[in-house]
């Protein structure tokens, strides 16, 4: 299958290309993204970006996941990452960071909103769910807007040192 590509009024979501590690390396690294994320390490060394990308591209090919740069359209500058994980049995995770410079912008919203619409339309999945920190209300925010339901509360281990922490659970069911 072609590698994906999504594009919004504001935003291009495309497949991260390894040119994107040092960019990716740089707005992820920064504390505030791992302090509001479960997956991202503090510090975010150099070489997990570019094994990351490696990553996103064997997972692409076996169907298991679909990640995305969200870059600014009219620019090119990356502002974030948003992916479908653990694609199977016609459902998905979906999970995004935005980097600290581009919050408050609307960003996340554009693209949590284009990407359901290509996981229902495109890869024909049943079911979405989605979960943040329970501390991190404004990505509820954003999947609130994207025509998510929450569930309820549920716990996580996060972070490298597996703290576990509360999360607010989320779902969407194609044709809601």
């Amino acid at each position: 299958m072609d590698e994906p590509r999504i594009e919004t009024q504001r935003l291009l979501l495309r497949t991260p290309q390894p040119e994107d590690a040092s960019e990716v390396q740089r707005l992820a690294g920064d504390f505030r993204i791992a302090d509001v994320t479960s997956s991202i390490p503090h510090p975010y060394p150099p070489e997990l970006a570019q094994r990351w990308i490696e990553r996103c591209a064997e997972e692409w090919a076996s169907g298991a996941a679909a990640n995305f740069i969200i870059t600014e359209a009219d620019s090119g500058k990356l502002v974030g990452c948003m992916a479908l994980k653990d694609i199977s049995r016609g459902e998905a995770e979906v999970g995004y960071w935005i980097g600290v410079p581009y919050w408050s912008r609307g960003y996340a919203s554009e693209a949590c909103n284009a990407l359901v619409d290509f996981a229902f339309r495109h890869l024909r999945l049943r079911r979405l769910h989605a979960s943040h920190l329970a501390r991190n209300p404004q990505s509820g925010r954003v999947l609130f807007k994207a025509g998510f339901r929450h569930l309820g509360l549920g716990h996580a281990a996060c972070g490298s040192q597996g703290k576990v922490e509360p999360v607010e659970l989320y779902e969407q069911v194609s044709g809601e």
